[in-house]
């Protein structure tokens, strides 16, 4: 279950992540008000996941997460540019983090 929850909170990095382009440097309410929610939820999840898994694979998937789904959705919603190099490093993150779940009891 500790898994499941990582993912999650990973998933609400990418949002806060994402929704720091919305806030347009925290002036506009909506937005930082969603940002700073998906803050907290994430820090808090990551923090229930800790409590049986070790803190550097805890981290290093939560943050995986954030970036690679954070870059997908810069590709998707913000028209960021795609290229080789770029899908390569994303997927040699997720292979990380595959790397990773392998490789911790739990």
């Amino acid at each position: 279950m500790a898994w499941v929850i990582l993912v999650i909170a990973g998933l609400f990095e990418v949002v806060w992540a994402i929704g720091l382009k919305y806030t347009e440097g925290f002036t506009r309410l909506w937005p930082t008000i969603g940002t700073v929610l998906a803050m907290i939820i994430s820090l808090w999840l990551l923090g229930v996941a800790m409590k049986s898994l070790p803190v550097g694979t805890a981290y290093s998937v939560w943050v995986g997460v954030g970036a690679a789904g954070t870059v997908a959705l810069g590709i998707i919603l913000l028209g960021e540019p795609v290229n080789a190099a770029r899908l390569i490093s994303v997927t040699l993150i997720i292979a990380g983090i595959v790397g990773l779940k392998l490789a911790t009891p739990a």
